[in-house]
């Protein structure tokens, strides 16, 4: 490929809406170009890195037997009601009608396209295990689209799904998946990323990992403990609070407290600590609009999925009307109306005493409050978010940090959820008909190219491992101009080609900081420069992107001296 011929411009500005490095630098190398709000259109450059991830990802799912296959994007509402989804999902999912009238859906995952095309074949014990695959594009309408290629819409995913006749062997094949994953991303160039805990959401399954490359702009929380392994996503991970109950009961005494709505403030004007008081936190769910009232200690803030796990429905923050019987800034335990109200007390409030808290009537809290006193026998239930230093769920040590993270893959053990749903069943050994155990495991390749670029790079541009890069050498040829250069450069561009070399080729009459410029936009691992002042000597320089190779080699042995490069390169995943 020659350079001039490379559809795509290269620029220096760093265009204003791209908030993360990846982005910047994959649209200023004329790697994508936007189509709409996360949205992408990929240019030549790209494309070539994806096909080598989806290559590499095709090769790891086939030694571990699987079997790829190819669903379809638009799939009939009706294989989405089997597993209730279609009613449970909400506008995350692109429902339409086709021109008959019936109801269809865009794919953003495809359990229900999995189980629908296995069901009637699986039926006897003889034919498990087994497991599935494809690499397909798929759409989910994000919220929030973000960061490039990070959070979009339409993506680019593997996802895979096996099969199995019990728990032991879904956990069997689980770690070999699991492993097959650090190998993927090992050759990817990133095997830095760690697995952490996740919370299962909308797929299901009681068990779930995520891999994550840590790094500051990543959009997920990451709870990891210094003192052992434990890493969890902070929406899976167990919030742990020991509380000192240390004095004498006082009794529960209302004070008028005009003006003051917020936690904080009841704190400042009371001169407690925010770990002595009780706030509420209001949500309605989306289904019925029905009143969901936390109390949590006033330090700590409520994770929403959990909440949305322990209820089995979405929610959405609470608006307190005049007449629903709460009162905003002003809602607590004691005396509300826990019949009208779902009203839940998370753990941080168990053996507590002495709290400030609302009183259910305007401009007043209480103090003194004591839960197993004055509201009687509850529940607690465990929906605070885990906080930086924090008790560890593994160990037991104040040793939790909190870490950002991009998910590049996730593997869920998704159990009997799809195949008892959709009624798909098997004849066991002994003639009993059983429901198979499903395993799931995805891979974002587009997301995945965008993290290899945000964790290798430099101001100037990413940095490719050799594996994935679009070309493995670039060759500039900085005097056009010049025929003895021009000749060189020429002939190693076709012998490179006749090698079987990926190579691209800058032969632009152009000045050498904008040939450089470009090069560094472009990633590529080996760069062999063509020059007059070098060919004096019989020689070319060979640079290499991430800085680690500098030498001037002679013209004859540059071809093989490149190829040694680019193989132990490889092999090393770099």
């Amino acid at each position: 490929m020659k350079i001039d011929r490379l559809a795509g411009d290269r620029f220096k500005e760093r265009p204003s809406d791209c908030v993360i490095d990846s982005h910047a630098l994959m649209v200023r190398g004329g790697y994508m170009k936007g189509v709409a709000n996360g949205i992408y259109s990929s240019y030549m450059p790209l494309r070539r890195i994806t096909r080598k991830i989806e290559n590499i990802i095709r090769e790891e799912m086939d030694a571990i037997d699987g079997q790829e296959v190819q669903f379809p994007v638009v799939m009939p509402a009706s294989l989405w009601s089997e597993s209730g989804r279609y009613e449970s999902i909400g506008s995350e999912m692109a429902r339409f009608s086709d021109r008959n009238g019936t109801p269809m859906v865009l794919g953003m995952t495809h359990e229900e396209a999995a189980v629908q095309l296995v069901r009637e074949y699986a039926n006897s014990y003889s034919k498990y295990p087994f497991m599935i695959y494809q690499i397909q594009t798929k759409f989910r309408d994000e919220g929030r689209p973000r960061a490039g290629l990070i959070r979009v819409r339409e993506f680019t995913m593997k996802d895979a799904y096996s099969f199995h006749t019990s728990q032991e062997d879904l956990e069997r094949y689980y770690q070999i998946c699991y492993d097959a994953y650090n190998r993927i991303f090992a050759r990817c160039g990133i095997p830095e990323v760690v697995t952490v805990k996740s919370d299962s959401g909308m797929m299901g399954g009681s068990i779930s990992h995520e891999y994550m490359l840590l790094t500051p702009v990543g959009e997920d929380s990451i709870a990891i403990c210094s003192e052992c392994d434990y890493r969890a996503n902070m929406e899976a991970a167990e919030s742990i609070i020991e509380n000192k109950c240390e004095g004498e009961d006082m009794p529960l005494e209302l004070v008028y407290t005009p003006d003051i709505h917020t936690i904080e403030d009841i704190c400042n004007f009371l001169h407690t600590p925010l770990e002595e008081s009780c706030k509420a936190v209001i949500y309605q769910k989306n289904m019925t609009d029905e009143y969901v009232v936390i109390f949590i200690r006033g330090d700590l803030d409520v994770n929403e999925t959990k909440l949305t796990n322990y209820l089995g429905e979405a929610v959405h923050p609470g608006e307190v009307t005049e007449n629903c019987g709460l009162y905003a800034g002003f809602t607590g335990p004691y005396n509300i109306n826990r019949e009208k109200f779902t009203v839940l007390f998370d753990k941080s409030l168990e053996g507590t005493h002495n709290l400030s808290c609302g009183a259910n009537q305007p401009d007043h809290h209480y103090t003194g409050l004591k839960i197993s006193r004055d509201v009687g026998e509850v529940e607690y239930i465990d929906l605070a978010k885990i906080t930086e230093g924090g008790i560890c769920p593994k160990c037991g040590k104040h040793s939790i940090t909190i870490s950002r993270g991009i998910e590049v893959g996730n593997n869920f053990q998704l159990g009997t959820k799809y195949t008892k749903s959709m009624n798909m069943q098997y004849l066991d050994s002994e003639g009993n008909l059983k429901y198979p155990i499903m395993g799931c495991y995805g891979i974002g390749v587009g997301r995945l190219a965008a993290s290899v670029c945000e964790a290798h790079h430099d101001d100037f541009g990413p940095i490719w491992p050799m594996s994935i890069a679009p070309w493995h050498v670039e060759i500039c040829c900085l005097r056009a101009d010049d025929e003895e250069c021009k000749g060189v450069s020429d002939k190693l561009y076709e012998d490179m080609l006749k090698e079987k070399i990926e190579v691209i080729y800058d032969d632009r009459n152009i000045r050498p900081g904008a040939m450089f410029s470009d090069a560094d936009l472009l990633g590529i691992p080996l760069k062999v420069v063509v020059s007059p002042r070098n060919l004096a000597e019989g020689v070319c320089e060979i640079n290499s992107r991430d800085k680690e190779i500098a030498e001037k080699i002679p013209v004859a042995e540059v071809i093989p001296f490149v190829k040694s490069i680019i193989e132990k390169r490889i092999a090393e995943g770099k």
